[in-house]
């Protein structure tokens, strides 16, 4: 959910003061990869349609479970398998999760962290929720932006995402850019993504309270 929305004339005046608050160029450029004007529109008809498919395969190709429905029949992800009647960019984002969660948690109802925006039987995923506070907000923000940068990767419109995943909260303030930062280093740093923002398929063995 966009906590400020951007009206559309606004929008490259505010992506240029993001850009300019960024320090370094690795975080640029991989900004760059995302902002595509057209990436600001989610797809339709025959493309949208393109697109879960690509985003299908590559979960297939992770090893996740798939099964019939949406999120709100029951979870996002049940422990085994993916809710199909969904858009891409949440199966992109639930790839995201699969690589971050370590083998415990893919184990777990949302992958231990609680209910996602579409889950159904929220009670049940609050019961099996494992990982809180700090630690949780900071794997729901790398599965963000890891899932934005599978969209680019696979020429989807990211910039979408981006923005409704709140990114461009405070864009050319300082928090906004140190947040994007330290999000982008910690998912270089693990291998996640290589250091021109590419995502790999790199898959956490580490547990929980351990180093990734």
């Amino acid at each position: 959910m966009i906590l400020t929305k951007i009206a559309p004339g606004r929008l490259r005046p505010v992506l240029r003061a993001f850009a300019a608050s960024l320090a370094d160029e690795r975080a640029r450029r991989v900004l760059r990869r995302i902002v595509r004007p057209a990436g600001a529109a989610r797809a339709k008809r025959r493309q949208a349609a393109r697109h879960h498919r690509q985003a299908v395969a590559l979960a297939a190709r992770f090893g996740m479970g798939l099964r019939p429905g949406p999120p709100a029949a029951s979870y996002g992800w049940d422990g085994r398998a993916a809710r199909l009647r969904t858009e891409a960019y949440v199966l992109l984002h639930e790839v995201a999760h699969y690589q971050l969660a370590p083998p415990t948690r893919r184990r777990r109802i949302d992958f231990g962290l609680g209910p996602g925006p579409e889950t159904g039987a929220r009670a049940a995923a609050e019961r099996a929720a494992s990982l809180f506070g700090v630690e949780r907000e900071r794997e729901e923000a790398m599965a963000s932006l890891l899932g934005i940068l599978w969209e680019v990767e696979l020429g989807q419109p990211a910039l979408a995402s981006f923005l409704d995943q709140n990114w461009l909260e405070g864009a050319g303030g300082p928090g906004a850019a140190a947040h994007f930062r330290a999000i982008l280093a910690r998912l270089v740093a693990a291998g996640f993504l290589t250091n021109m923002g590419r995502p790999t398929r790199r898959l956490r063995r580490a547990a929980d309270g351990r180093k990734r």
